[in-house]
């Protein structure tokens, strides 16, 4: 049989190549092909889609595409990103990766919107107290949501509840909780049934001067917090532990944007992903999964129905109960569907898709405005436009804009975020030689004597915190 050593060295690279792709679609194609798919949704959704077909306007009062998008995405986060975080079995790993995952991406995207928009067709959006600094702190940590400043980017408002939902998955970790997902989802999805219009929100911030207090303290609190976890220290990471998990716990119950329901859903939805990993990888019982993923799917629904009516839909931009539960509840059926799919063998342009994801969440606007501003359409009634042209005219310029989007997503995947992740792995490795990580796992017990009995070995679980267990590190918006 020829080996990769045996093969001339362009035969070895594409052997390695395909080895490595078969790999990939394995482990990881059911997700991939999800998190395409859910960035397609969203990416439609503001190209609002709907105007452009017949009773679109209909559809939409029923089902809003961009919800269900940003629920599948926080579902396969969710199911990732502590299986990350517990496979590698160190949260300096963990925070490197998910900085330099990122930070990049998002820095790029706004800087190509600044420079390439101009202001008419701008999508960048500024503090309304016109306060630098401020808009700067709160984009920056991404928790603006969470601390009353504006999104620098509209659909940028996800990335707080990723935020968080790092702050509590390391938070847990570090003090050997991280297995209680099932107990969090639950609570959770209960929490938004029963006060899901009774916590209350931005109650911190009435003022500028209390804006810019919890601002400067939540900076504080987050650089000391990830300072600690990426010390390496066991101590001074169950301390930033406890700084970031307080943190986030304090702003879910105070001061978030959204209405409570929206926020303790999408916190349920995302450990209730994680509850799905663990059942599936032996650490849980399967009737305890699916009863927990049974509760948050119908506490989701209903909230749509009890709370997101007039005001609060507008609140959560998805205007109508129908178009909230009907989104949310065929998320966790796409998930499924994929879930049963995951040891098929899917096209290669679904997982190609699922790669460049993230950057399709990010530049589907701002490839969207520049576009318009080409062509000199009105970028607010450019779908009249549309709308007025021949069926086949239309739909043509509709698959230009999805080419020229994934397009310059692949050229920012390929020269943004795949060198920076490499990066970040390299800077990993790099500390982890200079300043090796203490286990954060409890010690064993000290046998008192030599005739002692040891202590009966019980099976290490797949997926624990040393990191032995089996898990991927791709994840929406992650790894």
């Amino acid at each position: 049989m020829t080996t990769i050593r045996s093969l001339p060295r362009w035969g070895a690279y594409k052997a390695r190549r395909a080895e490595r792709a078969a790999a990939k679609t394995s482990r990881l194609g059911w997700l991939d092909a999800l998190r395409g798919i859910a960035a397609l949704a969203v990416a439609a959704h503001h190209f609002e889609i709907m105007r452009l077909i017949p009773n679109g306007g209909e559809i939409a009062a029923h089902f809003d595409l961009g919800f269900y998008g940003v629920i599948a995405f926080f579902i396969v986060s969710g199911y990732i990103i502590p299986a990350s975080l517990e496979r590698r079995g160190d949260v300096r790993a963990f925070w490197i990766s998910r900085v330099f995952r990122i930070y990049p991406a998002l820095i790029v995207s706004m800087l190509l919107a600044e420079f390439i928009l101009p202001p008419a067709y701008q999508v960048l959006t500024f503090d309304g107290y016109h306060h630098d600094k401020l808009w700067l702190a709160g984009n920056g940590l991404m928790l603006s949501d969470m601390l009353g400043v504006v999104n620098a980017l509209g659909i940028s408002w996800t990335l707080t509840y990723e935020m968080l939902f790092y702050f509590f998955v390391s938070s847990l970790f570090t003090v050997a909780w991280h297995k209680r997902s099932t107990s969090i989802a639950v609570a959770a999805g209960a929490i938004a049934l029963v006060l899901g219009v009774w916590i209350p929100s931005y109650s911190l911030t009435h003022t500028l001067p209390e804006l810019q207090h919890l601002v400067a303290a939540a900076v504080v609190v987050v650089v000391m917090g990830v300072l600690c976890m990426v010390s390496g220290n066991a101590s001074l990471a169950r301390t930033g532990g406890l700084l970031l998990g307080g943190l986030g716990l304090l702003l879910i119950f105070t001061n978030g944007r959204d209405p409570a329901y929206e926020t303790f859903t999408i916190l349920a939805t995302m450990f209730a992903g994680t509850v799905v990993y663990r059942a599936q990888h032996g650490q849980i019982q399967r009737i305890e999964a699916w009863l927990c993923v049974a509760f948050v799917v119908v506490a989701g629904a209903m909230v749509g129905w009890m709370y997101n009516r007039d005001a609060m839909g507008r609140a959560t931009s998805t205007f109508t109960w129908q178009a909230w539960t009907n989104a949310y509840v065929a998320a966790w059926a796409s998930f499924g569907l994929f879930f049963l799919l995951r040891n098929r063998r899917l096209p290669r342009f679904m997982t190609w898709l699922g790669a460049v994801s993230f950057s399709v969440y990010l530049l589907h606007w701002p490839v969207k405005k520049f576009l318009l501003w080409r062509l000199g359409w009105d970028s607010n009634y450019y779908w009249a436009k549309l709308a007025a042209m021949p069926s086949a005219e239309k739909w043509s310029w509709v698959a230009g804009y999805v080419a020229v989007l994934l397009l310059v997503c692949w050229v920012v995947y390929r020269l943004v975020e795949v060198p920076f992740q490499k990066l970040g792995r390299n800077l990993t490795k790099a500390m982890n030689r200079r300043w090796p990580p203490q286990s954060l796992e409890p010690a064993a017990p000290v046998v008192p004597s030599a005739a002692a009995p040891a202590p009966r070995q019980e099976p290490e679980l797949v997926g624990s915190g040393s990191g032995s267990g089996s898990g991927s590190g791709s994840s929406s918006r992650a790894d």
